[in-house]
């Protein structure tokens, strides 16, 4: 494996902590003998263009530091590929490293993490999920929680946690069950009323809700989550539930485990590890072993 590596880098995640988390992470990669180089790039189509030429060049990996939508943008140019992906996870929700066992918010650790990997072999192959050409590490989610998304992103007065508070209250004020049409491994299509349906490659989304709790990131299916045709007053009750995962023993929730998933609905966007993918309708696959990750936590779940 070359010595020369790639430090893939957002200088505005977590609010600017993905510039200063560069240079510890860099640091320990140094002292264990690497030689780093960086990316960034002018805006996110840039950034994965040189990314992807850093790859096509044989860098020995590409380490990502920031949040999740850094990850996302790195498992496009990784996934498929044998480069190894590192993770410095310093953003908002870091959904990805969680899943996977990795440092949060210490980029020396998570640095000292990819270089004793690079070095002893320790990677984990996990699957990734598919929408035509775009990967996804963690959940894609449509329906209520695209919705809370789509209007938390037209929310351009407030920031922070707060914004995404307002726009769930606002979702729930015009709260309506979505008529979704959805297909498990190429089956039939069937018609049902929903509040949701979370596809989960990874478990968490949203800085920790656990709405595929149980997903398992190296099994080769999807956990889709179906939270059904509920009342406000029961949406209000399971919601809260979806933090510790406890919300899937309700009788409102149901899972499928499955390879592949379409679905259509009217007026729904989709979003694929907290980025927007696009409306529906889609075909999600799950393609086994699709990255290999350094210093990932190799478990029966995640």
């Amino acid at each position: 494996m070359t010595s020369e590596i790639t430090l893939f880098v957002n200088p505005t995640a977590g609010r600017g902590r993905g510039a200063h988390a560069a240079q510890p992470a860099a640091s320990a990669l140094r002292d264990a003998g690497f030689s780093v180089r960086t990316v960034l790039g002018e805006d996110a189509d840039d950034a994965l263009r040189r990314a992807r030429e850093a790859v096509a060049a044989g860098t020995g990996a590409l380490i990502a530091v920031g949040g999740d939508g850094m990850m996302s943008l790195a498992l496009q140019a990784v996934a498929g590929t044998l480069t190894p992906l590192g993770v410095v996870a310093v953003g908002t929700g870091n959904d990805f490293a969680r899943a996977l066992g990795m440092p949060i918010r210490d980029p020396a650790a998570a640095g000292r993490l990819a270089a004793e990997a690079l070095k002893g072999g320790a990677l984990r192959e996990i699957d990734l999920g598919r929408v035509g050409e775009r990967w996804f590490g963690s959940v894609l989610a449509s329906g209520f929680d695209s919705r809370v998304n789509d209007r938390g992103n037209r929310m351009r007065w407030v920031g922070g946690r707060f914004k995404y508070d307002l726009a769930i209250l606002a979702e729930l004020a015009a709260f309506k069950p979505i008529t979704y049409r959805m297909s498990l491994d190429g089956g039939p299509f069937r018609e049902i009323e929903a509040t949701l349906i979370a596809v989960g490659n990874g478990s968490t989304y949203g800085g920790g809700m656990r709405i595929c709790a149980d997903a398992v990131m190296d099994d080769g299916l999807f956990d889709v989550t179906v939270v059904g045709d509920c009342s406000r007053a029961t949406l209000l009750k399971v919601f809260p539930k979806v933090y510790k995962g406890t919300h899937l023993g309700h009788p409102v929730v149901t899972v499928h485990r499955v390879s592949s998933v379409a679905l259509e609905a009217v007026g729904v966007t989709a979003y694929a590890d907290g980025e927007p993918l696009g409306a529906l309708p889609l075909t999600a696959t799950c393609v086994p072993g699709a990255v290999r990750v350094l210093g990932a936590r190799s478990t029966t779940g995640d």
